[in-house]
Order: structure tokens, then C-alpha cells, then sequence
């Protein structure tokens, strides 16, 4: 009977090892928009840093977590304080920071670190008038309720 208990936590443990950091993804979320907004593509960073694309890949997406030496050539290459990284970062008591936050939370870094958001931030920002902005709110918001009832 014991063996059964070890063994359970043998496997919530693996499952929690394999499980990303929220402050990983956050600092990765970050490298990534810094690296869209200069419009520099994960080979031109990797290459920059003496890495390969998926490295990239890996830490932008918290995988796997950006050692102190690496942060600090990161912020070098692309322009920024390391602070930049960890700025907007969740307080350590909050449920985001335990990865309990609901997930509505997370579509504005989400968003705009995807090419779409990314391409759709750019262009909304250039629409001068403030009721077209307002139409394409409403229309972006109904058409979330369309996929929604699906």
C-alpha cells in the first residue's frame, strides 16, 4: 500500500516538473514581444545569442528557463533592461503567479505576441477615426460570440 502512495506522487511530481514556471512563460512572453516588436525573427535573435531558432522557441514559450547570463545577453541584443523581462510580471501571492488565475487574464500577452494580434494591434492603432475603432470592436466581439455558441 505504501509503494501505491509513492509511486502516485512519483507521477503528480513528473507531471508538475514538466509544467512551466509562471514566471518563465511570463519572462519568455516578454523576450518574445520585444523580439516581434523590433521585427527580428527567432533565428536572427538565436543567431545573435549563439543559439539555435528552437532554443528560442523553447524559452519564449517558458519551457525552458533563461539562465542569468543568458537574460542578461538577451537584454543586450534587444535593447532593453533586464527589468523589461519582468516587468507586468503577477505578485508572488497572486493566483497568477500560482498559475490559478482565470484565463482571461493571460489574452492581452497572449494576443500580442502572436503575428495575428500582432498585425492586428499595428493596424487597429492606425485607424484614425475613434467610432471605426468602436465598430471593430463590436464586430471582433460578436463574432467571438458566433465561435463561442458553436
Amino acid at each position: 500500500m505504501g509503494n501505491d502512495f509513492n509511486n502516485k506522487n512519483t507521477v503528480e511530481e513528473e507531471r508538475n516538473a514538466r509544467r512551466a514556471n509562471p514566471i518563465d512563460v511570463h519572462v519568455g512572453a516578454r523576450v518574445r514581444l520585444r523580439r516581434m516588436l523590433l521585427g527580428m525573427s527567432q533565428e536572427k535573435l538565436g543567431e545573435r545569442l549563439g543559439l539555435t531558432f528552437q532554443q528560442i522557441q523553447k524559452y519564449e514559450k517558458g519551457v525552458n528557463r533563461i539562465g542569468a547570463s543568458r537574460l542578461f545577453d538577451m537584454a543586450r541584443v534587444l535593447g532593453v533592461p533586464i527589468q523589461f523581462f519582468y516587468d507586468e510580471v503577477p505578485n508572488g501571492d497572486s493566483a497568477e503567479a500560482t498559475g490559478m488565475a482565470d484565463a482571461s487574464a493571460e489574452y492581452v500577452p497572449d494576443l500580442i505576441t502572436t503575428r495575428e494580434g500582432f498585425e492586428l494591434n499595428k493596424a487597429f492603432a492606425r485607424i484614425p477615426d475613434a467610432r471605426v475603432r468602436r465598430a471593430v470592436v463590436e464586430l471582433v466581439r460578436s463574432l467571438a460570440n458566433e465561435e463561442s455558441q458553436d
